[in-house]
């Protein structure tokens, strides 16, 4: 057993290091101009599905809270991040930290509003609450009604800049959701996923415990959707509260494996190149996706990953925790 925990240690702090010097090599590729304009653009839409995405999952995929208003957060997250720097002034830093926050407190307030439903009431409440945030900012004279605000940040940051900031959030994702399902918290979560009465009768805090992802995932899902409207330079009412935004990430998780840790990732790849090939034929793009994810729905109901995790018995980014003994 102690030799066992030993190897794990070092496996360990190997996968650590390897990632550490990719993070690095990407950050300096990016920097130094070895990336093309479109190249920095794809990568940069992958970073930012990815992170909505992993958000999502771990709510829905663990936590067991299936939303389909996560566009409440990526649309009041862009409306904070015009307001803070083009009404006020503020920069990047002060515009992602109060992204954040206001997503932050929204989710504490719809955690408290709706959490008390299950299953489908608890999705189209979600769904509800995000449309009444869109028809009350398409009337608000602070945020220009519906003509929507443009994102003025002096000096506006370079397509490498912005990609830096996304992939540094990707990252914090991935790490944030990570540790939690390494710890106490996260086996409450797997617990209360497959069976919530059961999991309280054995002490767990299923509320605290739901209360707790849904912050994180508001918060973290805010950082990325301001980085996302500092890409795009404006936002609108329609676009930044469109139930699109939360179809995209469903479709991202559903195709790369609900429940697992590289799934949305590997689901934000497939949508962003798919998405871009598809670009140049007007129409045709819905389609072609809801094929895809009714064949992998078909054929892989676990998802890309999910199903290659259950045939050969492995696990990437395992959280399960060691004995101790």
């Amino acid at each position: 057993m102690i030799k066992n925990n030993a190897r794990s240690k070092t496996s360990t702090i190997i996968t650590i290091v390897v990632l550490a010097i990719i993070v690095a090599l990407i950050y300096v590729l990016a920097f130094t101009g070895v990336f093309s304009s479109n190249l920095m653009r794809i990568l940069l839409n992958i970073c930012l599905y990815a992170s909505f995405a992993v958000m999502w999952n771990l709510m829905a995929g663990y936590a067991g809270l299936t939303s389909l208003g996560n566009q409440a957060f990526i649309g009041l997250a862009g409306y904070a991040c015009a307001v803070m720097c083009t009404t006020y002034g503020f920069g990047i830093w002060v515009a992602m930290l109060v992204g954040g926050l206001v997503c932050a407190v929204l989710a504490v307030i719809l955690a408290f509003a709706l959490m008390r439903m299950r299953g489908m009431y608890f999705a189209v409440a979600t769904w509800v609450a995000a449309e009444a945030l869109k028809t009350a900012f398409q009337n608000w004279k602070f945020v220009k009604e519906g003509a929507g605000m443009t994102v003025k940040i002096k000096p506006y940051p370079t397509n490498a800049e912005i990609f830096a900031l996304a992939f540094g959030c990707f990252i914090v994702c991935m790490v944030v959701v990570y540790l939690l399902l390494k710890s106490k918290t996260g086996l409450g979560l797997k617990a209360m996923r497959d069976d919530a009465d059961a999991a309280s009768s054995i002490g767990v805090n299923i509320f605290g415990s739901r209360l707790l992802c849904y912050v994180v995932c508001g918060f973290l899902t805010g950082v990325a959707g301001v980085i996302m409207y500092i890409s795009k330079g404006s936002i609108f009412p329609g676009g930044g509260f469109a139930i699109d935004w939360t179809i995209k990430i469903v479709f991202i998780v559903i195709i790369g494996g609900i429940g697992t840790a590289a799934g949305p990732v590997l689901g934000a790849i497939i949508y962003t190149l798919l998405y871009e090939v598809l670009a140049q034929f007007a129409g045709f793009t819905n389609i072609v996706l809801g094929i895809v994810a009714i064949v992998v729905i078909v054929v892989l109901p676990k998802g890309i990953i999910g199903s290659l995790e259950n045939r050969f018995k492995f696990e990437i980014l395992s959280q399960r925790r060691k004995s101790l003994e």
